[in-house]
C-alpha cells in the first residue's frame, strides 16, 4: 500500500503531542510538605508520597517508577519525574507546600591551620593550664563532621583510622560499599546520591566517576581532609612544593561522607562537577538522621534564589532545628558586588583569603629585568632565553579580537607558537586549560597574567608545561616589554616556597561579595578563612589539573576557592563543638565572628587583591581565629523560632516554614539576633535590638562597656552603654540607634552606597573584645 506525503505529515502531527509529553516527563520536580511529625514509619511515609503521585499518574506503576527520592527523616517531601501539568495539579493540593523544578548547583593544608594559630593553641590541643581557660577539644575527638561534596578517596593517609577508638554509639549512619569502597573508624559513614543526576544525564559513565562514595574528582577529598584530615608528615604538592605536615582542623573528628556531586558528561573534569538539588536534599535528610554535628558544603548557585527556591537553605534550616552547624562557601564570582551564594542567616557563609605562604619564581626578561611570579609547576626549562610572545601574536586569525590573549582551546597557531614562551591573560576559560592550549600549540613555556579584576591574587596550578603566574602590575610590565622590543625573550626560573615574610591575609579577588540581594538586612559573608592555594588530600583517580591529557597522580594538591575556605571554618566549628557541646549552632557562629581579626600579620588592615582596604562585604566580621573563638566572652544566640520569625517577613514564608505560625506583624528582619548589623535603607533614625549571653570564663561577674567605630557620617548610639552580668548564662539586651549626620542627608553620599564600621563590647578586665561589623546605606 502506498501513502501520500500528506498522510505522513498528518501522522507526524499526531505523534508530536505524544513526543512532547514524553520529553516533559523527564523534568524532575521537588514536592515539599515541610517536616515530618514523627508519627509515621519510613514505609508509611513513602506510601503516602506514592499516593500523591498516583493521584496525577495514569497507573500505579507509572507513579512508582516516577519517584526518585522519598525524603523520610526530617525533610518531608519527594522528588519525582512530572510533566508541568502534573506538577501544577499537585501544587493545588492543600497539604503541598511547593512544587518546584529541580536545578543544578556546582562545587565552589600544611600551612593554613598554623597560619590561623591552631597548632599553637594550648586549649585546642587539649593541654590544660590550670591558671587559664580549661578546654579540652582533644582535636575534635568523636565529633562527627558531615561533608556534602564529590565523595572521598578512602585510601589517602589523611583518612587513616590508626589509633582511633570505637565509633560513637550515637552514630546511626551507613556505609555504601560499592566499587570497592570501604569505611573505617575515621570515615564512619559514606553514602552516594545519583538518581537526580541519572534522571538528567542517563546512566553514569563509570569511566568518568565511581558508582560509590569514592571521589574520582578530588574536590571532596580536599574539603574533607581540610575539615578533619589526620596529621600526615612530609607531604607536598604535585611539584614538590609546600612540603610539611598536612592536617585538618579537627584531626581526631569522625567523617561522614555524602557524595552528591558528579562529573559532567562530555566535559573535562577540570570544568567541575554538578550537584542536583534532589540529590543534595536526600543527602542532607540522611545526614540529619545519621547524627552529624557539623555539615560542611562547599556548594552553591551562581545566582541568588529566594529562600523557598534555595534547596541548600531549606535543607540547612532542617539541620539547624537539630542544632547542626551548617557551613557553606560564599561562592567564586567576585570581585563583583552582590554575587554572594548561600545568604541564609542560619548558614555560616565563608569568604576566601590568603595565607602567609607563596611559591616564588622569577621571570628573567631579555632586557635584564626580573619579574616575580608564583608557580608550583615541576617542569623545568633549559637555562637559556626563549622567544617571548603574547597570545594575540600567535593566535589564529579567526579568533575574536577580544579573545586573542585568552588562550582558549584551539585558539593558538602551532606554526607561530612553537618553541616560544606564550603569555596568556586571565579572563575567559580555565587557568590550567590555558596552559594546556599553550602546550598543544608547541610552546615551551607559558606565563599567565592577571587581569585588573584579579589584581595581585595568584592562584597557582600544577601546569602541564613550565609555567609562571604574575599579578596584574607585573603582567602589564611584561606586555609593555613585549610591545616595545623587536625580539623579546624570557626565561622562567625555578620556584621556592616562602613562608612568613608574606603579608597576609588579603581577600581573594574571586571570593563572592555582599550585599545580599535576598537578605540585605543580614551582613554577609559572615567570615573569611584561607582559600587561596590550600594544600590538602587528593583523589587517586584524578591528575592535579584534572585535564584528560594529564596522566600524573598525586596524593596532595593545591586548590583555590571558597570551597577551600569553607572547610576551614567547618573544622573550627567541630573544635568548638568538642569544647562546648551544649552551644547552639548560632552560638558557635557568633563566637567565630565576634573574635575575628581585622588586621593582617603586619598589623595593617586587611586589603583586597589590589591592595585597597577591604570591607565587611568581602570578609564579613574578619579573618577567623579559632583559638579566640573558644572563649568569646559574649555570644549572640538564636533559635529555629527566631529564624522562622525572620522568614515571616518574606512573601513566600509559608513555603519555607509551612507549619510555623507567623504573627500578623513579625519582628523587623533587622532585629534578628545576629553578630553583625546591616541597615540597607537608613532614613531618619533606625533602631535595632540585640541580646548577648554571658559565656566568659574569666569570671562569672562581668562588666562590659560599649564602644563603636561608626561609619563615616553616621551616628551610632548604644543603650545601655554598660552591661553588668552576675552569672554565666545571663542574657542582656541593648539597642543600637543609627542616624545620618546632617551633612550626609543633603546628598554628599549617594543613596545605596554602603558605609562601614563596627561596634564592640569590652569587659572591664580587658580580656574580651566582642566585635560586630556594621554596614549602612542611605535610603
Amino acid at each position: 500500500m502506498e501513502y501520500s506525503p500528506k498522510f505522513f505529515f498528518a501522522f507526524l502531527l499526531l505523534l508530536i503531542p505524544s513526543f512532547a509529553s514524553s520529553l516533559q516527563q523527564n523534568q524532575v520536580y521537588i514536592v515539599y510538605f515541610g517536616e515530618h511529625s514523627g508519627e509515621k514509619t519510613a514505609q508509611e511515609i513513602e506510601e503516602h508520597h506514592h499516593s500523591y503521585l498516583y493521584s496525577v499518574k495514569d497507573t500505579e506503576e507509572d507513579a512508582r517508577s516516577s519517584l526518585i527520592y522519598s525524603y523520610k527523616h526530617s525533610i518531608n517531601g519527594f522528588a519525582a519525574k512530572l510533566s508541568p501539568e502534573e506538577a501544577q495539579k499537585l501544587s493545588e493540593n492543600d497539604e503541598v507546600v511547593s512544587v518546584l523544578p529541580s536545578k543544578q548547583y556546582s562545587v565552589h593544608t600544611t600551612r593554613s591551620w598554623e597560619f590561623v594559630g591552631i597548632e599553637r593553641s594550648p586549649g585546642l590541643e587539649g593541654k590544660v593550664d590550670k591558671d587559664e581557660l580549661i578546654v579540652k577539644a582533644r582535636y575534635g575527638k568523636d565529633v562527627i563532621a558531615g561533608v556534602l561534596d564529590s565523595g572521598v578517596w578512602p585510601e589517602s593517609e589523611s583518612f587513616s583510622d590508626e589509633g582511633m577508638g570505637p565509633i560513637p554509639k550515637r552514630w546511626k549512619g551507613a556505609c555504601a560499599t560499592g566499587d570497592n569502597f570501604k569505611c573505617n573508624k575515621k570515615i564512619i559513614g559514606a553514602r552516594f546520591y545519583i538518581k537526580g543526576y541519572e534522571s538528567y544525564y542517563g546512566p553514569l559513565n563509570r569511566t568518568l566517576d565511581s558508582y560509590s562514595p569514592r571521589d574520582v574528582d578530588g574536590h571532596g577529598s580536599h574539603t574533607a581532609s581540610t575539615v578533619a584530615g589526620r596529621r600526615v608528615p612530609n607531604v607536598a604538592s604535585a611539584g614538590g612544593f609546600a612540603r610539611g605536615t598536612a592536617s585538618g582542623g579537627a584531626p581526631h573528628a569522625r567523617l561522614a561522607i555524602y557524595k552528591v556531586c558528579w562529573a559532567i558528561p562530555g566535559q573535562e573534569k577540570s570544568d567541575g562537577n554538578t550537584c542536583f538539588a534532589e540529590d543534595m536534599l536526600a543527602g542532607i535528610d540522611d545526614a540529619i538522621n545519621d547524627g552529624i554535628d557539623v555539615l560542611s558544603a562547599s556548594i552553591g548557585a551562581h545566582e541568588p534564589y529566594e529562600y523557598y527556591y534555595d534547596f541548600i537553605a531549606i535543607g540547612a534550616l532542617h539541620a539547624i532545628k537539630k542544632n547542626i552547624v551548617v557551613s557553606c562557601s560564599a561562592g567564586n564570582d567576585g570581585p563583583k558586588a552582590s554575587t554572594l551564594s548561600n545568604p541564609a542567616p542560619w548558614i555560616l557563609t565563608v569568604g576566601a583569603s590568603s595565607m602567609d605562604r607563596t611559591f616564588v619564581a622569577d621571570i628573567h626578561l631579555g632586557n635584564g629585568k626580573k619579574v616575580k611570579g608564583q608557580t608550583i609547576t615541576a617542569y623545568k626549562l633549559e637555562n637559556k632565553m626563549y622567544p617571548l610572545v603574547r597570545a594575540a601574536q600567535v593566535a589564529h586569525s579567526n579568533v575574536a579580537k577580544n579573545m586573542t590573549d585568552q588562550c582558549l582551546p584551539g585558539s593558538l597557531d602551532p606554526k607561530k607558537a612553537r618553541g616560544k614562551i606564550v603569555m596568556c591573560l586571565r579572563g575567559a576559560g580555565l587557568r590550567v586549560g590555558k596552559g594546556q592550549e599553550a602546550k598543544r600549540a608547541g610552546a615551551v613555556g607559558f606565563i599567565l597574567g592577571n587581569s585588573k579584576a584579579n589584581g595581585e591574587e595568584l592562584s597557582v596550578d600544577a601546569h602541564v608545561l613550565p609555567a609562571n603566574a604574575v599579578g596584574y602590575k607585573n603582567a602589564m610590565r611584561i606586555l609593555k616589554y613585549i610591545d616595545s622590543t623587536k625580539n623579546p625573550k624570557a626565561y622562567i626560573g625555578l620556584a621556592k616556597t616562602v613562608y612568613k615574610d608574606v603579608t597576609a591575609p588579603f581577600m581573594a579577588a574571586f571570593s563572592s561579595r555582599g550585599p545580599s540581594v535576598i537578605s540585605p538586612d543580614i551582613l554577609k559573608p559572615d567570615i573569611t578563612a584561607p582559600g587561596l592555594n590550600v594544600l590538602a588530600a587528593w583523589s587517586g583517580g584524578a591528575s592535579p589539573t584534572k585535564l584528560s591529557t594529564d596522566h600524573r597522580r598525586v596524593k596532595y594538591n593545591v586548590l583555590s576557592g571558597t570551597s577551600m575556605s569553607c572547610p576551614h571554618v567547618s573544622g573550627a566549628a567541630v573544635l568548638l563543638k568538642a569544647i562546648h557541646p551544649d552551644w547552639s549552632s548560632a552560638a558557635i557562629r557568633s563566637a567565630i565572628m565576634t573574635t575575628a581579626a581585622l588586621t593582617n600579620n603586619k598589623g595593617h588592615p586587611i586589603t583586597d587583591a589590589s591592595g585597597n582596604e577591604a570591607d565587611p562585604f568581602q570578609f564579613g566580621a574578619g579573618h577567623f581565629r579559632p583559638t579566640k573563638a573558644a572563649d568569646p566572652g559574649l555570644i549572640y544566640d538564636a533559635s529555629y523560632e527566631d529564624y522562622a520569625l525572620y522568614v515571616c517577613n518574606f512573601n513566600n514564608s509559608k513555603k519555607v516554614v509551612p507549619h510555623f505560625h507567623c504573627p500578623k506583624k513579625p519582628p523587623s528582619p533587622g532585629n534578628l539576633n545576629y553578630p553583625s548589623v546591616a541597615v540597607p535603607k537608613l532614613k531618619g533614625t533606625v533602631v535595632i535590638k540585640r541580646t548577648v549571653t554571658n559565656v566568659g570564663s574569666s569570671t562569672s561577674n562581668s562588666i562590659y562597656f560599649a564602644t563603636a567605630k561608626p561609619p563615616v557620617g553616621i551616628s551610632v548610639k548604644i543603650s545601655p552603654p554598660i552591661l553588668i552580668f552576675k552569672h554565666l548564662g545571663e542574657k542582656k539586651s541593648f539597642t543600637i540607634t543609627f542616624r545620618a549626620e546632617p551633612e550626609l542627608e543633603v546628598g554628599k553620599i549617594p543613596k545605596g552606597e554602603y558605609l562601614f564600621g563596627h561596634y564592640s563590647w569590652n569587659d572591664a578586665n580587658n580580656v574580651y573584645d566582642v566585635r560586630s561589623p556594621i554596614a549602612v546605606a542611605l535610603a
